[in-house]
């Protein structure tokens, strides 16, 4: 691929020096790999980041089916990935040109009354989850990242993308809103209903906190499969009234500590409520397209916490040490690797993934993944 020079960026052109590829949602069903614009400063406290590697997200098939009507055509999908710094606004500090940084899904001005008390997701600047959202994402050659200095990361010495990419929403999410919400104790049961990326991750980042048990609820066999492989005590096949019945058998009939919620359906909910135990919390991750039914007859005596929450990210300086130390590993739930510009089958891919077998899927630009 042929480059110009500008200043201390290196673009890549494909006969022109302004422009780049990018994955382009074109209203529902619809989306094209294209070029695009090279992103520019707009705000002193940008940064422009070259990326290396990137994922999709359930949240992404979510928009293509035209399920979140805020994200408009003409937008660049992605809000995960790890890449280089290669320009910084005036104001940007704490990181330089050639720094390698993971990129955090939601993003924080750090200095709104939200940001401070640790909620960027309720960022009352232009924070929040706005990648691939209101402003163009991560599926892309270059992004251009508001708030750099506490919206990037730099990444340790030897880390690979793949170990990395992970870290920019579904470990978080997982650590945050379903293990830290739902007050994982050393010792509990944990149900984790829904074995897809995010479940998978609390299976992981839920043995940080050493409970006896983490059961593992969901209707694919492989992907049960994968939760035990990843430290899942117990794996259930769910079938209707079945479920309930096996947790509570696992537990002597007193039910889990601790229950998480990672699909984001009625019936998963509905699970979570009657497999919980007195004195019990159900953390709710997924995110829920229509209402769910709350058994409040049953449970308003049994002193029940009920948590939701959008995640933050702010637990991302303690994940990277994590993985650093070899305590995470969440490499272990890429399952499929594809070039960025091979992106289209990818998708196609992880629309289907029981058929395939796909947890996450790994894009990068075409560079080892170092």
């Amino acid at each position: 691929m042929k480059t110009t020079e500008r200043g201390s960026i290196r673009y890549p052109t494909a006969g022109r020096s302004d422009r780049m590829r990018a994955l382009v949602f074109l209203g529902a069903g619809k989306f094209r790999w294209e070029e695009r614009p090279l992103p520019a400063i707009e705000e002193q406290t940008d940064a422009v980041v070259r990326i290396t590697a990137t994922t999709i997200c359930g949240t992404d098939l979510h928009i293509l089916k035209g399920d979140v009507p805020t994200v408009e055509p003409g937008r660049v999908l992605g809000h995960e990935g790890v890449g280089v710094v290669v320009r910084t606004g005036a104001s940007v500090r704490t990181l330089k040109t050639g720094d390698r940084v993971l990129v955090s899904c939601i993003s924080s001005c750090a200095l709104c009354a939200f940001c401070r008390r640790g909620m960027p997701s309720q960022c009352e600047a232009r924070g929040g989850w706005v990648l691939g959202h209101r402003i163009d994402g991560t599926q892309a050659d270059y992004v251009r990242i508001p708030y750099a200095d506490s919206s990037l990361h730099r990444v340790p010495e030897g880390a690979s993308d793949s170990e990395l990419a992970l870290l920019s929403d579904i470990f978080p999410t997982a650590y945050e809103c379903g293990v830290l919400n739902g007050g994982v104790k050393p010792g509990d049961a944990v149900l984790i209903v829904g074995a897809g990326p995010i479940g998978l991750a609390a299976v992981v980042t839920a043995q940080l906190l050493s409970p006896a048990r983490i059961i593992v609820v969901d209707t694919d066999g492989a992907r049960l499969s994968a939760a035990l492989s990843l430290g899942a005590t117990d794996a259930i096949v769910a079938t209707a009234g079945d479920a309930a019945r096996r947790i509570h058998a696992l537990t002597r009939g007193r039910g889990v500590d601790v229950a998480i919620e990672a699909v984001g359906v009625p019936e998963t909910f509905g699970l979570c409520q009657d497999a919980v135990a007195a004195g019990g919390s159900i953390a709710n991750v997924g995110v829920h397209g229509r209402p769910v039914e709350l058994k409040l007859d049953k449970l308003w005596s049994r002193n029940i916490r009920l948590t939701t929450r959008l995640v933050d990210t702010v637990s991302i300086p303690m994940l990277l040490e994590a993985a650093a130390a070899g305590r995470l590993a969440p490499g272990r739930l890429v399952t499929h690797r594809y070039r960025l510009d091979q992106i289209a089958e990818a998708y196609r891919v992880f629309e289907r993934a029981a058929s395939h077998k796909a947890i996450k899927v790994l894009l990068t630009a075409g560079e080892r993944d170092h």
